[in-house]
C-alpha cells in the first residue's frame, strides 16, 4: 500500500503554522470548526461573486478573539475582492458577517508570485482543463511557468478521464527537486477538481519552495535572492 500523507499537514506545527490561529474549550471546539469551514466555503464558493473564482485565492487565514473574527484572505489579484474604493470588500465582510453572526474583520493581502502557490497552479490548469486544452500541453506550460518563477522543483499529477478516454487513468509529470520527506523543505501542496463534460478531472500540484531558513536573512525562499517586490496589504 502508498504511506502518502498530505505535506501541509505532515509540516503543521513543525515548520508550518495553522491556517487557523484560535483556541476553544471542548463544548465550543466543533462548533468553531465547522464556523471556519463555511466562512473558507463560502468566499471560495461565493453564490453571486463569480470574480472570485479569477481573483486567484491561496489561501484563508482565521483568528479569533474574545470579541471578534479575523479573516486574512491570501490573493493573487486582490483588485478584484477589493472593488472600486474599498466597496467590494465592505460588502463581503458585511455578507461573512449575516452568515455567521459574529464581528468580522477582512484583510486581504496580495500573493506576490502566484506561480509558486501550489492551489493557485492547480486551478489555473483546471480552468485550462475546463476549456478543453490538451492536458499535457497545459501541465508542461504550468511546469515551466513555476520552474522559470524561481521554484526548486514540481510535481503535477492529474487523474481521472483524460483526454475524454473511456477509462480513467492518471499522469503524472515532475521537474526539479520534490523531497517530500524533507520537514525542512518548503513543500506547497494543491488540490481542486476541474469540471469537465466526461466528469471530473482530480489535480494534484506539490511545488518545492526551497528552504525554511531561506527567508531569515530577507532573501525569497524560493530563490534565494533578495526580495524586490513589496508586499501589499489591504485592512478594513
Amino acid at each position: 500500500m502508498g504511506q502518502k500523507v498530505n505535506p501541509i499537514a505532515f509540516r503543521t506545527g513543525v515548520t508550518r503554522g495553522w491556517s487557523s490561529r484560535w483556541y476553544a474549550s471542548k463544548k465550543d471546539f466543533a462548533e468553531l470548526l465547522l464556523e471556519d469551514h463555511t466562512i473558507r466555503n463560502f468566499i471560495k464558493k461565493h453564490p453571486k461573486k463569480t470574480q472570485y473564482k479569477n481573483a486567484g485565492i491561496d489561501r484563508i487565514e482565521i483568528e479569533r478573539t474574545r470579541d471578534e473574527v479575523r479573516v486574512i484572505l491570501y490573493v493573487a489579484r486582490p483588485g478584484l475582492i477589493i472593488g472600486k474604493k474599498g466597496q467590494e470588500v465592505e460588502v463581503l465582510q458585511g455578507e461573512v458577517q449575516n452568515l455567521i453572526g459574529r464581528r468580522v474583520n477582512l484583510k486581504v493581502e496580495e500573493v506576490g508570485r502566484p506561480e509558486l502557490q501550489a492551489q493557485l497552479v492547480a486551478e489555473d490548469i483546471a480552468q485550462q482543463l475546463a476549456k478543453r486544452s490538451s492536458f499535457r500541453r497545459t501541465m508542461k506550460r504550468s511546469m515551466e511557468q513555476t520552474m522559470d518563477a524561481g521554484a526548486k522543483g514540481i510535481k503535477i499529477q492529474l487523474a481521472g478521464r483524460l483526454g475524454g478516454a473511456e477509462m480513467a487513468r492518471r499522469e503524472k509529470q515532475s521537474s526539479g527537486s520534490i523531497p517530500l520527506s524533507t520537514l525542512n523543505a518548503k513543500i506547497d501542496y494543491g488540490f481542486t477538481e476541474a469540471m469537465t463534460p466526461q466528469g471530473h478531472i482530480g489535480i494534484q500540484v506539490w511545488v518545492n519552495q526551497g528552504t525554511y531558513g531561506d527567508e531569515a536573512d530577507g532573501s525569497d525562499a524560493a530563490t534565494g535572492q533578495a526580495s524586490q517586490k513589496p508586499k501589499r496589504t489591504y485592512k478594513r
